[in-house]
């Protein structure tokens, strides 16, 4: 099989989900340089031209690829067979090397590349896989620091070290919760991962996942804290930017999307290049 500068078709669609371009089904000059990028990131010989070489390494030597009529009919899952996961074992918790092949699978993480990124950002973000809920006990202090305009003059005082009353307040009337007396900005607070806030967020996690998150959004935390951290990098189409390498300004790139700055830069970088050299 060869895919070049001109080819067309269900197969090209493939590589440019692949590489997270929009699928168009041609193959031009967009989908040539990232190709050709791709094959630097995995030592190959960067032509831009895909053939067995270059498309089994992308999709994995175990795929099972039928061949007819000249066309190439392989699964539409991503495969993450060849992820080497057992090198993680020592560096994030067993719980968490579990639920990544299905979290894969579900959500685009096609490459050791996209997941060293993800990984990286899900652990800073958690504090190592430890928190999978927001914490939002705050002192006067804090809330006047943190979210001072939802607290103007004296106001912090009367929410402070009440958490329940601080989400409903910061969170209320917005990402699709009700007011503050209702109590949806507690009740969808910040779960998971890299943590997923919001009733909408949570009714859109809920459909694609298949269970209802929003009458039991405890399980975002319990059940798909992973998941829920793939769902963000997904919607927020994240991959893009993690399919373009490995050096610090793309780890940068990702985590001000993930951050909306830069804190806890450096402790990203090191477990990103410490993810990566274990799966590449």
């Amino acid at each position: 099989m060869i895919l070049k500068v001109g080819s067309k078709g269900d197969d090209v669609k493939k590589l440019q989900s692949k590489l997270g371009l929009i699928a168009d089904g041609t193959f031009g000059p967009g989908t040539e340089k990232a190709v050709k990028k791709w094959q630097i990131d995995h030592d190959l010989n960067p032509d831009g031209v895909v053939g067995d070489g270059t498309w089994g390494k992308m999709f994995g030597s175990t795929e099972q690829v039928v061949i007819k009529e000249d066309k190439v009919i392989a699964p539409s899952s991503p495969s993450t067979s060849g992820f080497k996961l057992d090198k993680l074992k020592g560096h994030i918790p067993d719980k968490v090397i579990e639920q990544i092949p299905d979290t894969a699978k579900k959500f685009n993480i096609t490459t050791p590349l996209r997941l060293a990124h993800f990984l990286s950002q899900c652990g800073h973000e958690s504090g190592g896989f430890r928190l999978v809920n927001e914490n939002v006990n705050y002192s006067a202090a804090g809330l006047k620091g943190i979210f001072g305009k939802y607290f103007p003059g004296n106001l912090a005082e009367s929410y402070a070290r009440q958490p329940q009353k601080i989400a409903s307040r910061v969170y209320g009337g917005r990402m699709g919760n009700g007011t503050e007396s209702t109590g949806d900005g507690y009740k969808f607070r910040g779960r998971g991962y890299i943590q997923l806030t919001g009733k909408d967020n949570y009714t859109r996690f809920g459909r694609f996942i298949g269970e209802d998150t929003v009458a039991n959004p405890d399980l975002v935390a319990t059940k798909y804290p992973l998941a829920s951290a793939a769902f963000f990098f997904d919607s927020n189409k994240l991959w893009s930017i993690c399919d373009k390498g490995s050096d610090n300004a793309t780890v940068t790139a990702v985590t001000k999307r993930v951050n909306g700055g830069t804190i806890g830069l450096a402790d990203r970088i090191k477990h990103f290049n410490e993810y990566y050299n274990l799966l590449k």
